[in-house]
């Protein structure tokens, strides 16, 4: 039987809500092992002068615990 844990991150990318997605699970990854998916609970923006200066995602990264 496998046991699966469940993280919450907060990532951002100047890019994209995609991008920023990408970035949670690159950082994730660099400590913890068996990624296993990715859920986005939330997604925001900071606005400059009218524009998107940072897309952000609020996200639940599961992944099987050894």
């Amino acid at each position: 039987m496998s046991m699966v844990k469940v993280i919450e991150v907060i990532a951002e990318s100047k890019k994209s809500w995609d991008a920023a997605a990408e970035n949670a699970v690159k950082e994730a990854s660099k400590s913890v092992r068996n990624i296993k998916s990715l859920y986005v609970q939330d997604m925001q923006a900071v606005v400059e002068d009218g524009k998107i200066s940072k897309y952000r995602v609020n996200a639940r990264i599961s992944f099987v615990v050894e």
